[in-house]
C-alpha cells in the first residue's frame, strides 16, 4: 500500500496503477453532487442534452458541505453514503468520469462499470469533515443552485486525503480486508 499524489483530471494510466488500500491525496478540481444532483444528471442523460460540467476525467465528492463560516471557503465537508448514487455512478463512468468519493460499500453493477470504464471508488473518513476540509481551497457553486448544500459545487483541493476502496481490477477494499481477518 502506497501513498500516491495525484492531480486531476484523472487518465486511465493514472487510474490503471492504483490499488485497493493506496493513499491518495487528490490535487486540483473535484466536484460535489449527491442523491438530487445525480438524479438531474440522469435526466440530462436520458435526454441527450449536455451536462452542466464536463466529467471527463473527473472526480465526483459525494458530500453536501456545511456552509462556510467567515474567511473559510467551505464548512465541514464529510462525505455521505455512497450507496445512493449507484444507480447514477455506471452511466457517468461510461461518460468518462474517473473517480468518485465517498464512504461504504458500492454495489455490483458500479463495481463492475469501473473495470469497464477504468474508473475508482475512493474512500474518505467519514465523521472527519472539519479535517477534511482543511484540503479545499476554494468552493463555487457551479449548477443546480436550488439544491444548496447538494447543489454541484467545484472545489480546488490541494492534498485531500482519500483511499483506494474499488480499483480497475474489480477488487474491493472491504472484502479483502474482512477476508483477511477471518483467516
Amino acid at each position: 500500500m502506497a501513498e500516491i499524489k495525484l492531480k486531476t483530471p484523472l487518465t486511465d494510466q493514472d487510474v490503471e496503477k492504483l490499488e485497493i488500500g493506496d493513499r491518495v491525496l487528490l490535487t486540483g478540481v473535484v466536484y460535489t453532487a449527491r442523491d438530487a444532483a445525480h438524479k438531474r444528471l440522469s435526466d440530462l442523460i436520458e435526454a441527450g442534452r449536455e451536462l452542466p460540467v464536463d466529467i471527463r476525467g473527473q472526480v465526483i465528492y459525494y458530500v453536501g458541505p456545511a456552509p462556510a463560516r467567515p474567511g473559510k471557503p467551505i464548512g465541514s465537508a464529510g462525505p455521505t453514503t455512497s450507496y445512493r448514487m449507484d444507480a447514477y455512478a455506471p452511466k457517468l463512468m461510461e461518460l468518462g468520469l474517473k473517480g468518485m468519493i465517498g464512504k461504504g460499500n458500492r454495489g455490483a453493477n458500479v463495481i463492475e462499470a469501473m473495470r469497464k470504464f477504468k474508473a475508482v471508488y475512493f474512500g474518505a473518513t467519514g465523521g472527519a469533515g472539519a479535517l477534511l476540509a482543511r484540503s479545499i481551497r476554494k468552493a463555487e457553486t457551479v449548477a443546480y443552485e436550488d439544491l444548496g448544500p447538494e447543489a454541484i459545487q467545484r472545489l480546488e483541493v490541494d492534498d485531500f486525503p482519500v483511499v483506494v476502496i474499488n480499483d480497475t481490477k474489480g477488487n474491493d477494499l472491504y472484502v479483502e480486508g474482512a477476508n483477511k481477518y477471518r483467516r
